[in-house]
């Protein structure tokens, strides 16, 4: 053996490849079920006895399956009168605790966040006005029509303003956008909602003017989208962001950890 194979050659020996376990292949099975769909959100797992039959293991092998998926938040174990595996599909809110510590732990921070969104969200928005059909932007619509009647509400206004933006987002018709930018709203979304609440009691006629001109600006968007102005919606968009990142001017230095807590 040559000098130039010897060295691989030891390293494959000192760090040999691990077949995977039975129970990792059965939890991979699993997971394509539910990605799949062929296992649905609230949907309990077969019984035991039915899955030990179907993947021919045992039940300790079974069992180490469901706990990897229960490690991964796709399924949560039930006890009381139904007991069971049920599945939970992983909305952006988990995405975001977990990707709130690696935030933290490199020192992001609000500003980072918004910026993110910012970069995001208008691209989303522009496929929207160039993919979207009627039937999207109705379905927008039906949601800027629940934030009307939460107006008058400052924290529930915010919880329905990122409601919008995910919606939004959703009929862009873009998986990566949509859990990326999910993920960002989450955060948001729990300062913006602490902040509202407090301007609301300092300056409650300005408070309600923010939403008001949110309101505004909702509908805006939609008349563009409606219009297929990609480039308008998107730099419109745009503005809008920035108008958000404003408001939350004096709080662009939380760090994500600490709003997520």
């Amino acid at each position: 053996m040559s000098l130039r194979t010897e060295a691989p050659a030891r390293a494959a020996a000192a760090n040999p490849v691990r077949p995977p376990k039975t129970g990792e292949l059965v939890a991979r099975r699993l997971r394509r079920m539910i990605v799949d769909g062929e296992l649905s959100d609230g949907e309990f797992l077969p019984q035991e006895a039915a899955l030990m039959e179907m993947f021919a293991v045992s039940r300790p092998t079974l069992r180490e399956a469901v706990r990897v998926l229960e490690s991964e938040g796709l399924v949560e174990l039930r006890r009381g009168s139904r007991t069971g595996a049920r599945v939970t599909v992983p909305g952006p809110e988990v995405v975001a605790r977990s990707a709130g510590l690696q935030l933290q732990l490199s020192g992001a921070t609000l500003a980072d966040i918004l910026l993110a969104r910012s970069a995001v969200e208008p691209v989303a928005v522009r496929l929207l006005a160039e993919r979207g059909d009627d039937e999207a932007f109705d379905a927008l619509e039906e949601v800027l029509g629940e934030e009307r009647a939460r107006g008058e509400d400052p924290q529930a206004f915010a919880i329905g303003a990122v409601e919008f933006h995910q919606r939004l987002l959703e009929l862009s018709g873009s998986p990566t956008l949509t859990m990326m930018a999910g993920m960002l709203n989450v955060i948001v979304e729990r300062q913006l909602s602490s902040t509202m609440a407090r301007k609301s009691v300092a300056d409650p006629d300005e408070s309600r003017r923010e939403r008001r001109r949110a309101i505004r600006s909702y509908e805006k968007l939609l008349t563009l989208l409606r219009a297929r102005d990609g480039a308008g919606a998107e730099a419109h968009w745009r503005k809008h962001l920035d108008v958000v990142a404003g408001l939350l001017e004096h709080e662009q230095t939380n760090r994500v950890l600490d709003i997520l807590e």
